[in-house]
């Protein structure tokens, strides 16, 4: 029987990414079956390549777990692309793609006569997909951002943390990878447009406006009331014994509710003391938290996460335990639902990556191995644009290629 492919097979893509925002977009095309032609620098590649880990903390171009995590099932092909003598093989890129991706700078790519008219002339029907921290317009276009500087714009950072403490930053690259779905999304409806009008488009992707959709009801309430929503740390909403908790082994999520199953909270706990009506709703708690989590603590403290999480479920208590990387990459369920694949690199070796963030038996997820720098070179100069060995080997000497 033939294995259903992938739902974008016969989609091409021209990925000018870096880092980590574009490369999560294309990569949500590729393992789901586009040809995504990924254009890298000749002098060290996607700045990717050479961020950790590494396997035995060896730094390698060909072994970094960022890189390969975002790369797979593409192609790489070098070139430099502020080149002169490049300007005609990206325009005949240009031709063949039915998507162009990039995250450079706004300014970058109209510097070296690609700006969006200009694409939009060699191919009227490509949508052209630009990310970028706060977008192709408006007076803070061509700011510098970081990680951490996106937080603090979008406001996430703002209500993260203890209320009396200062704000925090999310540990993971949730901007990164957010703007990366927001920019997968966004090219998909304009694909869509696309095949009903036979228009192009250029698809706008503000990493920091990525952040301030997620504020979850703090710009509502803003809107509604004139005040600012603040940090709560783990006692927001009025709650209490409602968040992480140590425990043996680790730490445990603890879901107080609702009212009706407050009874089997203290008998999970086997603490009489937490029968007393003051704790019996979310207002008597949350007047009460110190106390509460004081009587519960010493429960807590003597059973494993694991444990705590089957017991209280028994119950029907929606408690969790805090995963580590180590629990997720274990997870009995994620395997049963085939969540993992593993990967056989030439370089890096065996490893595990997340299929995709879907599951669907009308098709099959492509992880390729990520590609070497320029492993792709010779077939896309050669049998795709047509270059003969004798110009493939002036480019190369003249570092074009």
């Amino acid at each position: 029987m033939t294995e259903p492919a992938g739902f974008l097979e016969g989609l091409k893509v021209l990925d000018l990414t870096r880092h980590v925002a574009g490369p999560y977009a294309t990569r949500l095309m590729a393992v789901q079956g586009a040809d995504v032609i990924k254009i890298e620098h000749p002098s060290g590649g996607d700045p990717a390549r050479r961020v950790g880990p590494f396997p035995g903390g060896l730094p390698h171009p060909e072994k970094s777990a960022l890189f390969l995590y975002l790369n797979p099932a593409k192609k790489s092909l070098t070139l430099d692309i502020k080149n002169a003598a490049a300007r005609g093989i990206l325009e005949d890129l240009l031709k063949w793609a039915d998507v162009l991706v990039e995250n450079f700078r706004p300014a970058s790519l109209p510097a070296i006569g690609f700006d969006c008219d200009r694409v939009s002339q060699i191919n009227p029907s490509l949508v052209m997909t630009s990310i970028s921290n706060f977008g192709q317009t408006g007076p803070y276009r061509d700011f510098e951002a970081t990680e951490l500087n996106l937080y603090a714009f979008g406001g996430l950072q703002y209500i993260t943390g203890d209320a009396d403490r200062e704000p925090l930053q999310m540990a993971a690259r949730l901007a990164q990878y957010g703007a990366g779905q927001n920019a997968f999304v966004g090219t998909m409806s304009a694909l869509w447009h696309r095949d009903s009008t036979g228009e192009g488009q250029q698809v706008d992707v503000a990493i920091s406006e990525y952040l301030a959709t997620i504020l979850e009801n703090a710009l509502s309430m803003y809107s509604y009331t004139g005040s600012n929503f603040r940090r709560t740390g783990n006692r927001g909403y009025g709650r209490a014994a409602w968040g992480p908790y140590a425990c043996k082994d680790g730490y445990v999520g603890v879901i107080a509710g609702p009212d009706h199953l407050w009874a089997a909270m203290a008998e999970l706990m086997e603490t009489p003391e937490l029968a007393d009506p003051k704790f019996g709703d979310r207002t008597g708690r949350a007047a009460n938290a110190d106390e509460l989590d004081a009587l519960m603590q010493p429960w807590l403290s003597s059973h494993g996460k694991r444990e705590i999480f089957e017991l209280a479920q028994a119950k029907g208590l929606a408690f969790a335990y805090v995963a580590t990387p180590e629990d997720i990459v274990q997870w009995e369920h994620l395997h049963e639902r085939g969540f993992f694949e593993q990967v056989e690199h030439p370089e890096a070796g065996t490893y595990y990556h997340p299929v995709g963030p879907f599951q669907s038996d009308a098709m099959t997820w492509d992880l390729s191995p990520a590609p070497h720098l320029g492993q792709h070179n010779r077939q896309v100069y050669g049998d795709l644009l047509g270059m003969t060995a004798e110009e493939f080997v002036r480019m190369r000497e003249a570092s074009v290629i």
